[in-house]
């Protein structure tokens, strides 16, 4: 006996693999569209928001988490210098930039798994042998859902934000963690 499609959306939302409704073939959560048969399934794996905090994630969008600027430094600038750009201005990256374009980020995650115990040893090499390359980017009018999905997906924990195409902050999950907190302490119906 094959499934209906309500059995096939309750499965989606508890959690387990999505079902095509066109082939059947089991999909990853979160999938955008079938591994098999590449029908959308946008509309399936969509979450509902129960809560207000969900409800504003899925409103608002990334400005109302005032993108921070971040060092920029060119793809030449040799490591050591660029942590200690990041112990300066307190913050958990860098944006590589070559003629106003972003070719890299250089994370405390890059510094850890990269260089580690080396970096003494490795900090006159160009950041160019360590940073992230073509790091994703976000427009600033982002949903804050969309940001996290993103950043969940490919293991981020800052993101370069874009408005009119040209590069204007970052965001971090630190970032977004404030905002929930935010939304936590404020009274109820505010």
């Amino acid at each position: 006996m094959s499934q209906s499609a309500p059995n096939q959306a309750e499965k989606i939302q508890g959690g387990s693999k999505i079902v095509c409704p066109d082939c059947g073939h089991d999909n990853l959560p979160g999938a955008d569209t079938c591994e098999h048969c590449h029908q959308s399934l946008t509309a399936l794996s969509k979450p509902k928001a129960s809560t207000a905090i969900e409800k504003a994630i899925f409103r608002d969008t990334i400005d109302v988490l005032s993108p921070r600027e971040h060092p920029r430094v060119s793809p030449d600038m040799p490591v050591g210098r660029v942590l200690e750009l990041l112990v300066e201005k307190r913050v958990g990256c860098a944006l590589v930039v070559e003629d106003d374009k972003l070719v890299g980020i250089f994370s405390e995650r890059d510094a850890l798994m990269r260089l580690n115990t080396q970096a003494a040893l490795l900090a006159d090499l160009p950041i160019r042998q360590f940073m992230t390359v073509s790091p994703a980017a976000l427009d600033l009018s982002t949903k804050i859902a969309f940001a996290l999905h993103k950043m969940a997906l490919g293991g981020y924990r800052h993101v370069p934000i874009t408005a009119d195409g040209r590069l204007v902050g970052v965001i971090s999950i630190r970032d977004i963690l404030s905002y929930i907190t935010d939304r936590l302490a404020a009274p109820a119906g505010g």
